[in-house]
């Protein structure tokens, strides 16, 4: 039957059973490459994998860093400072739309034809316009989310029935408690969905910057182990980038629950 619920235990259980099944897949494809190779290092066994976690957090003798912490803060600050200033950008520029005329016909125009330029074809540009320090990395997520999610953000205070307005308007709100305390309020969770569904493209933004001329971060570490063949330190450092984003869609998800119980209630 068409969306049937399932209990929580077997939602949980099939969860864990496709991460098995990628497992064993990989170990699979692995153990086959290496029967034909035994010194392959595209495909890193379990064992090799192993070795490269330990080269990651242990204190590399030339830089006496250890790669997962600089690595970490570099990518971790320009993600979220990148994603802080294009949700509260999308945020202002979407409520702006979706609440004035005015704006909606100026602003509308330019941010769909800004959200079709794929930031990575734009390197060039953000180089001239910014160097290629921190700005541009925050440059890059900036441009890459704030069209897409102003656009976002605009179709949902579009969705916000005129009634309520006009009740709000009707019990003597002001122009400033009308959209505060009437649209946002409505449309706060939807934004928390817009938003979960950026922090992928937010994160490829970021790795392709970083892998052209970052000097620290995930990306320049995989551009260069890839370079010298040591996938068993890239495939962690990928592993790490998809617990990081799947940690921070958790968290949205949690903030969601908690906040607006009646929208997933809904859902």
């Amino acid at each position: 039957m068409i969306r049937r619920p399932i209990q929580k235990k077997w939602r949980l259980l099939l969860g864990v059973l496709s991460v098995m099944i990628l497992l064993l897949l990989y170990t699979l494809v692995s153990y086959v490459q290496h029967l034909r190779n035994p010194q392959d290092s595209t495909i890193p066994a379990w064992s090799q994998l192993k070795d490269g976690v330990h080269k990651i957090i242990e204190i590399n003798p030339r830089s006496d860093e250890r790669w997962i912490v600089v690595d970490s803060k570099a990518t971790a600050y320009r993600l979220f400072l990148g994603l802080f200033y294009g949700i509260a950008g999308a945020v202002i520029l979407g409520l702006m739309m979706g609440c004035f005329s005015v704006f909606e016909s100026l602003l509308a125009p330019p941010l769909s034809l800004l959200a079709k330029i794929p930031p990575t074809a734009a390197l060039a540009v953000f180089f001239v316009m910014v160097g290629t320090d921190t700005n541009m990395f925050v440059a890059m997520i900036t441009f890459g989310i704030l069209p897409t999610l102003a656009q976002s953000v605009y179709l949902s205070v579009k969705e916000v029935h005129e009634e309520m307005l006009f009740k709000a308007y009707t019990l003597g709100a002001s122009q400033t408690e009308l959209v505060w305390n009437i649209i946002f309020q409505q449309i706060a969770p939807k934004i928390i969905d817009a938003v979960r569904l950026q922090i992928g493209p937010a994160m490829v933004y970021l790795i392709a910057a970083e892998m052209v001329v970052g000097d620290v971060g995930f990306g320049y570490r995989i551009r260069l182990q890839s370079r010298l063949l040591n996938m068993n330190v890239v495939y962690p450092y990928l592993t790490l980038l998809a617990a990081f984003g799947f940690a921070m869609d958790y968290l949205l998800r949690v903030i969601q629950r908690a906040g607006f119980a009646w929208y997933v209630n809904e859902k």
